[in-house]
């Protein structure tokens, strides 16, 4: 028995060194490729003898990232907490208080969750055209909101399906209506899964490309992932900056899911325990 729980042990550590091998792998070629010398061709995962960290700089000035990072702040602060907001009282509504009708909206929602978000970016482009909106984030914001929802209402009535009804009936015994219901009980109880889903958004957001490359000409004006197509396509030819364009690009996501893997990974055991 101890051999056999040996045996799983490395088993387990070798695949997951080996997965972490994988993972990183990317990350240290863009790496050794952007401290390379600026007009040279980089060459696999070969360490430059004189790193030039001032590509960082470069790409950084080049790419205009304090005007992208403020134009993808102001999108996920225009689709990240409406979204958040919706879906939670949508699965409030679904999950737990069952509302007439719910049975219908919810396969609907299901129904959503099938539809490839390639499928309904022309149709969208028509739309946003129709308001006015187009090279506007608006145009990037409100559809994202409506693309992220049957998820984020599918992720939410997850939850609130497994409350106990107990605790709204208590509740209930003491005077709450239903308002009060929702704000005062149940949304602490559903902190874990509403954080969750936040950092889930954010990211989903912040690294919106397509969305932001047809509905916005402004580089500018686009999500900072969503830019990049505007900076490959000037700097292509050069590598060196190419990469390290990417890597600045990417630094902020990779920033708020290590501040933030704790929360996102008790929430997903949470909700595997719970269904």
């Amino acid at each position: 028995m101890n051999l056999t729980s040996r045996s799983e042990r490395l088993t387990g550590r070798i695949f997951l060194i080996a997965l972490v091998v994988v993972t990183l792998l990317p990350f240290l070629s863009m790496l050794s490729a952007a401290l390379q010398p600026r007009g040279t061709v980089p060459t696999g995962l070969a360490w430059p003898s004189d790193p030039q960290w001032s590509n960082f700089a470069d790409a950084f000035t080049a790419a205009n990232m304090g005007a992208l990072l403020k134009s993808s702040m102001l999108i996920v602060a225009g689709v990240v907490p409406i979204g958040v907001l919706i879906a939670t009282m949508a699965g409030f509504g679904l999950g737990h208080l069952r509302v007439p009708g719910g049975h219908i909206a919810f396969g609907l929602l299901l129904l959503g969750l099938t539809l490839p978000f390639e499928a309904v970016v022309t149709p969208l482009y028509y739309q946003m055209r129709d308001l006015g909106l187009l090279n506007t984030r608006w145009a990037i914001i409100l559809p994202l909101i409506g693309l992220y929802m049957p998820f984020a209402v599918f992720w939410m009535r997850a939850h609130f399906t497994n409350v106990p009804r107990e605790l709204s009936e208590a509740a209930r015994v003491d005077g709450s209506n239903t308002w009060q219901l929702f704000w005062r009980v149940h949304v602490p109880l559903a902190r874990p899964a509403i954080a969750s889903l936040t950092i889930l958004l954010f990211l989903w957001t912040w690294n919106q490309f397509l969305l932001a490359i047809v509905m916005v000409d402004d580089a500018t004006k686009r999500t900072m992932a969503g830019a990049l197509g505007a900076f490959q396509g000037q700097w292509g030819t050069d590598l060196v900056l190419l990469c390290a364009g990417s890597l600045l690009i990417l630094t902020p996501t990779l920033i708020v899911f290590l501040i933030f893997q704790r929360q996102f990974i008790k929430a997903l055991l949470q909700g595997s325990v719970k269904g």
